[in-house]
């Protein structure tokens, strides 16, 4: 465990596991749902994978949102690339926008988990139904992400054509 450990990379740790953690401590606090774990391994993989989720989420639904309303305006991709080459600190700059839209999206993300216990305690007949409707948004945001990834490397091929 410790050898994987030492192999995450900052990334990992402030987008995904920190951010799955502080998803699971708070989301006890707020609502009758618990993610918290007794095993630590266990812990680890579940609070990585929450994590994921959360990141995914801003990635997918909150970035856009925020682009659209014209909150945020990015560079181009081709112009990302090119200026990272040259200056290796717009990666990390990068990494800490990215820590940054990961924990708004974790405050959003508590908020529907809360406004979803309040429709499920309302309407019991939901609860039934919880476990498929959580495995169909993970299908729908994994595929998701898999396509914008997909793109992400294919922009960056053709950058370097």
């Amino acid at each position: 465990m410790k050898t994987f450990i030492d192999k995450l990379s900052s990334y990992n740790l402030f987008n995904y596991l920190f951010p799955g953690i502080i998803f699971a401590v708070m989301s006890e606090k707020i609502t009758p749902y618990s993610f918290l774990q007794d095993d630590i391994v266990v812990g680890f993989f579940v609070y990585y994978f929450i994590g994921l989720v959360v990141s995914r989420f801003g990635s997918l639904v909150a970035e856009p949102i925020l682009i659209k309303a014209k909150f945020l305006k990015f560079a181009t991709y081709d112009d990302y690339v090119k200026v990272s080459q040259k200056d290796p600190k717009v990666e990390l700059l990068s990494e800490v926008n990215n820590m940054y839209r990961t924990i708004s999206s974790l405050f959003i993300l508590l908020v529907f988990l809360k406004l979803y216990s309040l429709v499920e305690y309302s309407c019991p007949i939901i609860k039934h139904s919880r476990f498929l409707l959580l495995a169909l948004i993970m299908l729908i945001t994994f595929l998701f992400s898999y396509k914008k990834q997909t793109i992400y490397i294919t922009n960056r091929i053709n950058t370097k054509k």
